[in-house]
């Protein structure tokens, strides 16, 4: 059973500016597992356009370094700029391996570019941003609403500014756990919003820790200095690993589909989240 090869790290992420591409080689060497070309929040709108160009032309000739995952994040999928970066993406000869998807509120918004990705022949992923009160509402189905999504990430910034609260944890606890239990549900990953004071690194820790603790995959960074950290918190402990490879072991042992680790019938969902750790320990 050696599924462990098919499993993406996704413990920490780090944006680049699509009018930065020279930026783009040391976000690669930084140690995020996920590098993102940003087209949507870091661009002012007069610089849309370039943005998008420098980007598809960078992807060219761009060499990822083995394990590391390269996205971009586009604009709105309703909007003008996003349905033009959609377009350019598409029509490019080389490009990143997934996009990332901010304000998705409907499963219909991820099926059409869904269909669009088919009949370009594409091969892209898709990272959707949870970060509208209605987005969350329907998290679950959205979640499950296309093979071809593998996360949903936390937009901390913007759901605090839809549903009116505060931007600290407690706060936004509910909203957090919705986003878990969606990707959860659906089986793929979920990714916490960076921590954005660059000066409390103890803070940052801490917050880190709640993630995985509520059942995040891994957290968003601002800056490299925040990268290691992340990938520490998120990278298996001995015990976790230790457990997961007995759980492997056993489902490769069992014959007659029970399977039982340490006294305790076993399930498949339990298989998943070990060949996730043992992914993720490498």
């Amino acid at each position: 059973m050696n599924k462990m090869n098919h499993v993406q790290k996704r413990r920490s992420f780090i944006f680049c500016p699509g009018n930065k591409p020279d930026m783009i080689p040391k976000a690669l060497s930084s140690g995020a597992d996920m590098v993102c070309i940003d087209l949507e929040d870091a661009i002012i709108p007069e610089h849309k356009s370039i943005s998008r160009d420098s980007t598809v032309k960078a992807f060219e000739n761009l060499l990822s370094p083995k394990g590391v995952e390269t996205l971009i994040r586009i604009n709105d999928v309703n909007s003008k700029d996003g349905i033009e970066d959609i377009n350019a993406i598409l029509n490019s000869k080389n490009t990143a391996t997934g996009l990332m998807l901010p304000k998705i509120q409907s499963v219909e918004e991820v099926q059409n570019l869904e269909k669009k990705i088919i009949e370009s022949n594409k091969n892209l992923n898709l990272h959707i941003i949870i970060e509208t009160n209605k987005g969350l509402e329907n998290s679950w189905s959205i979640a499950h609403s296309s093979p071809l999504i593998k996360s949903l990430l936390f937009g901390g910034v913007d759901m605090s500014a839809d549903l009116g609260c505060n931007g600290d944890w407690f706060s936004l606890l509910y909203a957090r756990s919705r986003v878990v239990h969606a990707a959860a549900g659906a089986g793929i990953d979920s990714i916490d919003v960076p921590f954005l004071d660059l000066e409390d690194m103890e803070g940052m820790n801490n917050e880190a820790q709640k993630s995985r603790n509520l059942g995040f995959s891994g957290k968003g960074s601002i800056h490299p200095k925040q990268i290691h950290q992340l990938n520490k918190i998120f990278t298996p402990s001995e015990e976790e690993i230790t457990y997961a490879n007995k759980v492997i072991s056993a489902f490769n042992d069992a014959s007659d589909g029970l399977v039982v680790v340490d006294g305790k019938l076993i399930e498949k969902p339990v298989l998943r989240t070990a060949l996730k750790t043992i992914a993720n320990s490498k």
